[in-house]
């Protein structure tokens, strides 16, 4: 099998150690209609270090088998959604933190 990358969205981790399944979609015309239709295929991926979390947009490669089901192992976290919120929820509170030392308090 010839190096295959793609692209997609973590849908299920936690269940198997070191395993994660990648949902992977694609868009395909159909014959009749002319429509665009989104088509997804689920893939057994191999997480060595169990850093995964659900929701993480993921970049994964084929591997020689790991095991019964798995032939893809994860090459890069492009996106983690949890990732983005915890800097946000830092950047929130540092600008509070700020807000609030700068503001003058009045003594009694």
């Amino acid at each position: 099998m010839p190096p295959l990358a793609l692209r997609g969205t973590v849908v299920r981790v936690g269940l198997m150690n070191k395993t994660a399944t990648v949902a992977v979609t694609r868009h395909v015309i159909h014959p009749r209609s002319g429509k665009r239709l989104e088509q997804n295929k689920n893939y057994q991926t191999h997480d060595e270090n169990n850093e995964l979390k659900k929701e993480d947009f993921v970049l994964i490669r084929n591997c020689p088998p790991v095991s019964a089901t798995k032939r893809f192992k994860l090459e890069s976290i492009l996106r983690s959604p949890e990732k983005e919120r915890a800097a946000r929820r830092e950047q929130e509170a540092a600008l509070a933190s700020a807000a609030s030392s700068s503001s003058p308090q009045p003594d009694p």
